[in-house]
């Protein structure tokens, strides 16, 4: 069998944590990881892939990474693009080099787009490009706005609709963009991983979830988000599309005047809580995923990781 052009050899053990932000898979994975020999992190973040973007989007420190080794963290700058198929491409590389070592990898991430691509084998790359109507499809989405284009892709291919998060303007122009392409048909199937694989995830009751959120936003504020953001607005374009990413917004207003550092806080978690229960419909549909609450025993986890994947 052959996947992704590789041999299935090539490819390690695989461990998934899932769920919705803000719920503790960065405290279970660097604590899993070092409890299984061997074993490597990779991030499946859309926003943790962007540089010196490091409080806002809750990327594991220096210390954290010296624990254990990280990969999918600080692979482009953030006014360049960078795609699902780049990151399975990236993701892929890791994973090899990984298989090389003879570890184990942990998928660790709330990007639902990204844990598929690497962990069920999406084709992304058989999707199809069309740069020109991408180009076409930012400028109307700047100039008209996200419900104009959500209005065509409804009309246009109501089968991508039902299975693009409509929330998110990226996933709209890439929806639309495939839609350019190859009308209103499904993605490729799945191709699957070509080694051990487990899913497990993290959820919380929803009233103590939305807690979380606005503690972790508060803390982000507290932490340096300003500065990490007024550094980055002085490099970049605070229009590009990496800091949609939740804080910056609200940390760019605060700077320019426009809101409080209480408002921000506010609407930062507000707006990060509604992005979480999008997440949440999202792995409601995976299957096979073992679901833990974060206060789960460590050694509970794990017994039930190496189990099912056969590492035990």
């Amino acid at each position: 069998m052959r996947w992704w052009g590789r041999s299935t050899t090539e490819f390690p053990p695989l461990i998934v944590i899932c769920g919705a932000t803000a719920t503790g898979k960065t405290r279970l994975s660097l604590a899993l990881a070092q409890s299984i020999p061997g074993a490597e992190i990779i991030s499946a973040d859309s926003r943790q892939v962007y540089r010196a973007m490091d409080i806002g989007t809750a990327k594991v420190s220096a210390e954290q990474r010296a624990l254990v080794p990280h990969h999918g963290l600080d692979l482009a700058d953030p006014d360049e693009t960078f795609t699902a198929a780049d990151y399975q491409q990236a993701a892929t590389s890791a994973l090899t080099a990984i298989a090389a070592r003879g570890g184990t990898a942990l998928l660790v991430g709330g990007t639902g787009l990204y844990l598929r691509a690497v962990a069920r084998g999406m084709a992304l790359s058989d999707t199809g490009q069309d740069t020109v109507a991408r180009a076409d499809l930012e400028r109307r989405l700047a100039g008209e706005g996200l419900h104009v284009l959500v209005a065509q892709l409804r009309s246009a291919a109501p089968g991508v609709a039902a299975q693009t998060d409509l929330a998110n303007p990226r996933r709209v122009v890439r929806a639309l963009e495939r839609v350019s392409l190859h009308g209103d048909a499904p993605p490729p199937a799945p191709r699957g991983y070509p080694a051990q694989s487990v899913w497990i995830g993290l959820q919380l009751e929803p009233a103590v979830h939305r807690g979380w959120i606005s503690s972790r936003a508060r803390a982000q504020f507290a932490s340096g988000l300003l500065d990490e953001a007024a550094a980055l607005r002085s490099r970049y374009d605070a229009a590009l599309p990496a800091f949609t990413a939740f804080g910056y917004h609200e940390a760019f207003a605060v700077l320019d005047g426009v809101l409080s550092l209480e408002q921000a806080i506010e609407r930062d978690a507000t707006r990060t809580w509604q992005f979480a229960r999008r997440q949440r419909t999202w792995f409601r549909s995976e299957p096979d995923v073992k679901w833990f609450d974060p206060a789960a025993r460590l050694e509970d986890v794990r017994d039930y990781v190496l189990r099912v994947s056969g590492l035990g």
